[in-house]
């Protein structure tokens, strides 16, 4: 048995379950073997597991101690810069005003072609980086920069370089099909990603997840399907971006298709949500992107009442550029009307079952020691200290990843 570490004297410990968020004050958290061994009282946990005996002894007194975020739908991989379109957007231009005059994801695309492996990485190592800083402990990134097969792979080899390489969690998914590339229209390019991509993808064995951008003017709904069928053929499971600009019927794809998730829902009717709630797929909701288009934020309440395990994501992208799940945490109580309690578990443990990924995002007693110590005295701090990172220290399966400087 290894104590890897002792956290000790939280003014609150934030856990969270299968029936929600608990608390603990004056608490401590102790690790055995990268695992959460103990949760409670902090007189209690210590003299069974004393810190001076640990690996890492952490002093929280005053602290909140949360569960790692999990943030479960970012584009992180990409070259370039579209800073000058957020100031178009600002004088009035719109989102698809944008891609129609060859900027926005085809934009990015274009610089992303042209930049090499170590480029990329580097990129997004110093992405990840940022996102540990601010408390996330598993992030999922989308290919779909390259909307051809050969880019598509190196995005996917880089995205399992930089798990390899980073402390976070990187969970990997190929979204070939995230616009119509230049020279293509819709059907011949779906028939390129069935034909083509996908077949590559599987091969290479890195993508657990297939997704598409089902909207107007980028993918319908039969060329969405056609996508995600095929890449359920290969061994991939489906994700679905669904209502971001229109209703056009992603919702009801992502149930009918079973997918894990369907994300950004601004536009998603309650018919959707007891359909994506019977079929177990996860709402995502991703406030930062109504933040950065000036849009209306998604509703969560026909989810809630559907009993849904809503989540929160960065939705972090050139189009999105932030990497703090705090703020996005901010923005679901704000603009969302989530409370602060529903906001943490949407970014924690329902992210997690987001990306499949169950036993994180949790804290509690037999699972993986993601955390994050905070500079505040409770979790409620998060979205009420917007604008601000109040992250101290991080630990990734019981080791100190985090503390003023990122350790990897």
């Amino acid at each position: 048995m290894s104590l890897d570490a002792v956290v000790y004297g939280a003014r609150e410990v934030v856990t969270v379950g299968e029936d929600g968020l608990k608390t603990y004050e004056d608490a401590a958290v102790a690790v055995v073997d990268g695992e959460v061994a103990r949760v409670g009282d902090a007189g209690a946990v210590t003299r069974e597991f004393p810190p001076a005996d640990a690996d890492h002894a952490v002093d929280a007194r005053g602290k909140a101690v949360l569960p790692g975020f999990v943030d479960p739908h970012t584009h992180a991989l990409f070259a370039g810069d579209r800073s000058d379109e957020f100031a178009a957007k600002l004088r009035g231009k719109t989102y698809q005003e944008i891609l129609a005059e060859g900027g926005g994801i085809l934009r990015t695309v274009r610089a992303t072609r042209k930049a090499d492996d170590r480029t990329l990485l580097e990129n997004l190592l110093s992405h990840l980086d940022r996102m540990l800083a601010y408390g996330t402990t598993t992030v999922e990134v989308k290919s779909g920069y390259g909307l051809d097969t050969e880019t598509e792979l190196r995005m996917l080899a880089v995205i399992d370089r930089a798990d390899a390489l980073h402390p976070v969690d990187v969970v990997p998914t190929f979204m070939g099909a995230h616009a119509v590339p230049e020279d293509r229209d819709a059907d011949a390019y779906v028939a390129e990603v069935v034909d083509e991509q996908l077949p590559a993808v599987a091969e290479q064995g890195i993508a657990e997840y297939c997704d598409v951008f089902c909207e107007e003017g980028v993918f319908d709904v039969a060329q969405s399907r056609r996508v995600l069928e095929a890449g359920e053929d290969h061994g991939l499971t489906p994700k679905v971006h669904a209502e971001e600009l229109s209703h056009l019927g992603g919702s009801q794809l992502g149930a009918e298709v079973g997918a894990t998730s369907a994300d950004h829902l601004l536009y998603a009717t309650e018919e959707d949500a007891e359909a994506l709630a019977d079929a177990g797929v996860v709402p995502v909701f991703l406030p930062g992107t109504a933040f950065s288009l000036g849009a209306e934020y998604a509703d969560p309440d026909p989810f809630l009442d559907a009993g849904a395990p809503v989540a929160v994501a960065t939705d972090f992208n050139p189009n999105c550029h932030s990497r703090s799940m705090g703020f996005a945490v901010a923005l679901a109580c704000v603009e969302m009307g989530l409370a602060p309690a529903t906001a943490v578990q949407a970014a924690t443990r329902n992210a997690a079952l987001a990306v499949d990924r169950p036993e994180r995002g949790r804290l509690q007693e037999g699972t993986p020691a993601d955390l994050a110590v905070v500079d505040a005295p409770s979790h409620v701090h998060v979205p009420y200290t917007f604008g601000e990172n109040l992250v101290e220290t991080v630990l990734k399966d019981g080791e100190l990843v985090y503390d003023g400087e990122v350790r990897r």
